[in-house]
């Protein structure tokens, strides 16, 4: 009966530490290293320090970013050919800042306009099997801290 109660009792404590890890499997996040700092896409939205989201309608965008065609035209290149993560690939001596992708944006988070055409603060170029274009979109402009272009351009 004892051994039933510890069991009892360290179950829900082990599902605990898992929730507040965030982490169901061990899979790696999308990661990119920016100026010896480190960002990954977020598990859980509550643990990122950097949010943006994404819209569909330009003129609620406050980041543009264009899908570029070919690596050379881009600012920012992702090229994969790897079915894993190589290890320590996005390793850095502190912890990695999160960015977490939002359904609905903050008052102050960035409003990316993800598109194939038209002007762009950023353009990026994705072939990658860990990455997506999204991906990608939401850690540059994380990584950018929310800093917005187009406001800049037009002061």
């Amino acid at each position: 009966m004892l051994r039933f109660n510890i069991l009892a009792s360290v179950v829900p404590l082990a599902v605990a530490a898992v929730f507040a890890r965030g982490e169901f499997a061990g899979s790696p996040r999308p990661c990119i290293e920016v100026g010896g700092t480190s960002l990954q896409i977020a598990a859980l939205s509550w643990q990122a320090e950097r949010h943006v989201s994404f819209t569909s309608d330009p003129r609620r965008a406050t980041v543009r970013v264009q899908i570029s065609d070919s690596a050379e035209a881009a600012d920012f290149t992702v090229i994969d050919d790897v079915d894993t993560a190589e290890a320590g690939a996005c390793q850095s001596n502190s912890p990695p800042q999160l960015v977490a992708i939002s359904a609905t944006p903050g008052e102050s988070d960035p409003v990316i306009y993800l598109s194939q055409d038209g002007p762009a603060d950023y353009r990026i170029f994705v072939h990658s099997k860990s990455f997506s274009a999204r991906d990608a979109a939401a850690l540059i402009v994380g990584a950018r801290g929310g800093q917005h272009r187009i406001n800049a351009a037009s002061l």
